[in-house]
């Protein structure tokens, strides 16, 4: 009696009786004398398959069949994956990413920042908010500079460990400035802060200017400081001891390799009456000589504003009046 394990796709003997004839990774034990068993070791991705055991006896030859799946952990094909992206605002974009694996492993899009993706169907110009995306390739049409970021491609197949790629999207466009206040006021000797936000990509270049001439440098009367986010900019301005020459018009100015923008600020004195006068002179409509005065009711250390104080003594001037 011959005993034989063949590979049952093509045929090709393995061993007979205890003797190897492919591989040395292949080995032949016998437990029992009737007990034959193949041993693979190691075991590799291309020994999935079915393996036949053959016994060559007279007057018939007997024979039986096991098959061997083969799990392979994830693993991403760096050579048909995509590299760190860069691309203009409006372009449309497709990430890609490719893994090996068995079973063939699921690819999910995630951002590294844990936000909710941005998409957008195509034709169409409103975002819809995603946690994730699942498929080899992640369309960003007409791309956003909010969408710009670390984006992660999760390969995974249920046998450990997972593997992810990371792969940044930049976005370029021009500056944008914008000024959240455009008109401010402070009263004589105190500090006064001034900002813009800047959105841009790539890195601007950012300064201030004074009445459209002078730029303003970081000293003991200028405190420049700048805020970096992601692709925004937040540009400060502090003026110390504010004084009647610094009333005026500011630029804060931002410029890149795709383009310049500025924002205008304007500046004025907020004038402080004394709150210890002891009278207040208020006109009254309607009345042409000389204007009525009331005697204030209310000292320094009142609470109340300046101007529900006025209010309260022209009610007390009509009142006298009649």
């Amino acid at each position: 009696m011959k005993v034989g394990w063949l590979r049952a796709e093509d045929q090709t003997v393995l061993s007979l009786n205890d003797r190897v004839v492919l591989s040395p990774r292949y080995s032949v034990n016998l437990d029992t004398p009737s007990t034959w068993q193949l041993r693979i070791r190691p075991l590799r991705a291309e020994d999935r398959g079915c393996y036949m055991c053959q016994i060559n006896t007279q007057p018939s030859m007997k024979w039986q069949i096991g098959c061997i799946d083969v799990y392979v952990p994830p693993d991403i094909i760096n050579e048909e994956t995509s590299a760190d992206v860069s691309a203009q605002e409006m372009d449309n974009v497709t990430l890609i990413c490719r893994a090996s694996g068995h079973p063939p492993p699921k690819i999910t899009w995630r951002r590294e920042d844990h936000e909710p993706m941005l998409l957008k169907k195509v034709g169409s110009r409103d975002f819809y908010k995603v946690e994730s995306y699942v498929g080899s390739s992640l369309p960003l049409w007409r791309v956003d500079r909010r969408q710009m970021g670390a984006f992660l491609c999760i390969a995974a197949n249920d046998v450990p460990p997972a593997v992810s790629k990371r792969i940044t999207l930049n976005v370029n466009f021009s500056p944008t400035v914008i000024v959240p206040n455009q008109l401010l006021g402070a009263p004589l000797g105190t500090d006064v802060i001034l900002e813009c936000t800047v959105e841009a990509y790539p890195n601007t270049i950012n300064y201030w200017l004074k009445n459209r001439g002078e730029m303003l440098l970081d000293g003991p009367k200028y405190v420049i400081s700048e805020e970096r986010s992601s692709y925004r900019v937040m540009m400060k301005l502090t003026i110390r001891h504010f004084s009647k020459n610094d009333i005026g018009t500011y630029n804060c100015v931002s410029t890149n390799s795709l383009g310049k923008s500025e924002g205008t600020l304007r500046l004025y004195e907020i004038k402080l009456y004394p709150s210890s006068q002891s009278s207040a002179e208020v006109n009254i409509g309607g009345l042409t000589e000389g204007a009525v005065k009331q005697k204030s009711q209310f000292n320094s250390s009142s609470t109340l504003p300046r101007a529900i104080a006025i209010i309260l003594l022209q009610l007390l001037a009509i009142i006298q009046l009649y």
